[in-house]
Order: structure tokens, then sequence, then C-alpha cells
């Protein structure tokens, strides 16, 4: 297994990157993106993963872009040597997520035995069944999100798989079922949930992906209580009550759906609460949505960088900033330890001579590391924190873990948009609340 320990990068002669432990490494032709497609050209900038790992092509890169500047092109920012950009993250964000808590995890490593010639595509998901088996939904084998990443020649690419902890593959299917899936669920009795933001559709499946339900109209973004705007992703109450995270459209804007919406266990409709906003129960990207142990629903409200707490009818309960900016959330449950998933928190700094911050500061989040936060979905305590090695100032727009979930033993696993599912190996005691 190979991990990604430590990255540095400047554009100003060539980039100076390392994978921890590796002497002498030599960057490889650039390989594309699209599952089972490759291509030979001008290396990029960053180290490609060896060939016996299950990890796509972008996953060491950070995030930079896969071309340095052209000679004599004026960058849009400064440059600086690695190691000597003059401004550094503070020891806890603007909105008080601290970046200095104990990291009890050992670095992440690569996951999953992929098919012959397979390798992971951008994923958001990852999650584990009652049976501690774990889950990874990605894009066919692509990278991107959203648009028609399972469909044309990828129809035909099983992007669902089942693992045992130690990698061991058990399970994939799926190919021709989604347009591009963005979360997997996993409920209570084993069934899987998947929010497949491309066709605006919820499905409900057995384990061997035997469709059992769906919600939602392919193919038609609306704001019906029959219809969703770019689902993210399901939680499911013990009593069967189905709670969706609706809306990653117009992230900064004003358009696009922002609301939880509630159905009973058979599909019927029950309710809706939220609307596009900032204020409390409103919502901006609603990314991620998971249930605590008291039957209270959490919803990761990603652009406004905060985690909303309700009961389920919609009462807001609390909201919390110190998690960071919510891509993924998991909650165990049996502790209450709530895990989440910071890829995407950043300012207008990137250190590759190019600007990354959407003119509708989509991402912004400033004074932030990104990682994975560890703390109590009971009193909102943050007790540790797996760091991004990826450094600071964040090369673009996401990196590190989108998706999040732990196993029986407490070990951490990671899904990154930058193709790669890793796991965290807990080294001093399981995680308790």
């Amino acid at each position: 297994m190979w991990h990604l320990a430590r990255v540095k990068r400047t554009y100003l002669a060539s980039f100076i990157l390392a994978l921890s432990g590796v002497a002498g490494f030599v960057t490889p032709g650039f390989v594309s993106a699209q599952a089972g497609g490759a291509r030979t050209g001008a290396a990029p900038p960053f180290p490609a993963p060896p060939g016996s790992s299950p990890a796509g092509s972008l996953a060491y890169s950070c995030g930079v872009p896969p071309m340095p500047l052209e000679p004599g092109a004026t960058p849009q920012q400064a440059i600086f040597p690695p190691g000597q950009y003059p401004v550094s993250l503070p020891a806890a964000s603007l909105l008080g997520a601290r970046n200095d808590l104990p990291n009890s995890y050992q670095p992440g490593v690569d996951f999953g035995e992929l098919p012959a010639g397979r390798k992971w595509g951008s994923t958001a998901s990852v999650t584990t069944g009652p049976d501690n088996t774990i889950w990874v939904i990605d894009r066919c084998g692509n990278s991107g999100a959203g648009g028609t990443t399972c469909g044309g020649a990828s129809a035909t690419v099983n992007p669902i798989f089942q693992f045992d902890t130690s990698g061991k593959l058990l399970k994939t299917f799926g190919a021709g079922m989604f347009v591009s899936p963005h979360k997997l669920t996993v409920d209570e009795a084993g069934n899987l949930w998947v929010a497949d933001n491309g066709s605006h559709q919820i499905f409900k499946m057995d384990p061997n992906g035997r469709v059992l339900l769906t919600l939602g109209k392919k193919g038609v973004a609306g704001p019906g209580t029959d219809e969703f705007d770019a689902p993210t992703e399901v939680a499911v109450a013990s009593n069967g009550d189905i709670f969706v995270a609706d809306g990653h459209t117009g992230g900064g804007l004003a358009i696009g759906n922002a609301r939880v919406v509630k159905f009973d266990r058979n599909g019927k409709f029950l309710k809706t609460w939220g609307k596009k906003g900032m204020g409390p129960g409103e919502f901006d990207v609603p990314h991620t949505i998971a249930i605590d142990s008291r039957g209270r629903v959490f919803v990761g409200d990603r652009q406004n960088n905060r985690i909303q707490v309700f009961d389920q009818d919609g009462k807001f309960v609390a909201q919390w900033f110190q998690f960071g900016r919510p891509s993924g959330m998991y909650i165990d449950r049996r502790s209450d330890t709530l895990y989440v998933a910071d890829s995407e928190s950043r300012d207008g700094r990137t250190n590759t001579g190019r600007n990354a911050l959407a003119q509708t500061g989509y991402g912004f989040n400033p004074g932030i590391r990104r990682g994975i936060r560890i703390g109590s979905a009971r009193d909102g305590a943050v007790r540790s924190f797996i760091p991004d090695p990826c450094p600071y100032p964040y090369a673009s727009g996401s990196s590190m873990a989108e998706g999040v979930t732990v196993d029986s033993q407490g070990n951490v696993y990671g899904a990154d948009f930058l193709m790669d599912v890793r796991k965290f190996v807990l080294t001093r005691g399981r995680q308790t609340n």
C-alpha cells in the first residue's frame, strides 16, 4: 500500500513533489482520467500512483493543474518556492474550526482491490454496512461530477463496490443504472440508497442491486413533491422514514433547490423544509445528511460552511461551524461519534500562478485546514483531526476525502473526488464519546 503523506508544489521552474517513503520517484506520462482511456503526453507536475494502486490518475495531484503555466506566461498570482509561502493557517479558522487537534490515525493508504484494469474514478461516497463491510460508489471510473459520468461508453462500467475491511472485493454492480451517482447510504436492514444527481432521482436497492423503490422523475429537475434538483444523499430513520438532502445546484447563487424532503418508508411524501439562504433552517448546497442515535437529522450545509441539526419534523435545533465545511458526514450511532470530511475549504490563494476561487465565492472558508474532523454528535465537541496531506494554499477545488465512514475497529475511510479511496488506521484506541 502506498500513501500520499506530503506534497509541495511550485511553478517557478518545476514542481517539487514527493511521495512519503519513496526515493527517486519519476513521474510517468500523463494518463487520461477517463475509465479505460490512456494517452501519452507531457508529464503532469505531480506523481502518478504506482501501478499496483487502485487510485486513479489524479489521486496524488492535490488538485494541481495537470500542465504548468506556459513559458513566459504572466502568473495570476505571485508564486513562492516550496516551504516559503508567506501566509500560513492559524490554530483555528475564522469560524472556529480547530486546525491543531491531535491526529490518532496513521497516514491514509489506497484502499480496495478493484477488478483488473479498473482504477478509482471521482467519488464522494464511502459507507459502512451493518455487517461491517465497506461500500463505495464512484463515477464509473471517470473524473468529474454531475453531468453524465456514468452514461455513454461508461454505461457498461460498474460504479458500486462492496469490500471487507481488508479491501478484498466482495461484489460490484450497477452498470447502466445511474447517470451520475453522488452518495450511497446503507440502512439498518442492509438496503442501499443512491442519490443520483445526474438523473435527479433516488434509488433504493437490495444488497445485490435489485431496485426496490425509485423517487423523482428521471431527467426532470424541479421543486415539486415528486421532484428533486440534483439530490445529494439519503438518510433513513429507524422507523423507515426517508430524508433526502436536495439541492446541489447553484452553490453561492440564488437558484436551485435547497431543502430536506421527507417520505415515509413506502416513498409517500410527508413534508419538506428549507430554502436557499443563510439563516437557521435555510441551506446552500445541502451536500450530506445523517441521523444520530436520538433520531436528530444532521444536514451538511456545505456552502454555508456549517452543519445544521433538526428534529425529524424540521424544527431547528443547532448549527455547528466547528467541524468545517461538510462535504460528507457519518455518525456511528453506537457512540454518536460524528465524522465530517472537509474537502473544499479554501480562500483565494493557490501558489500555482492560477486563481481557483469562483466569482460566486463557492468554497470560501478562510483559515481552515482541509481534512476529517471527529467529535461528538451529542454536544458538538471536536476531539481529533485527520489533516489533508496536501499543503496550504490549496491548488483547486477539492482534495482528500469528500465522503467518510468508519468500521467497527475505529478505522476511518475517505472517498476522494480526486479518484481514490483511502483507509486511515486508528493508532491509539477506539474513538468514543
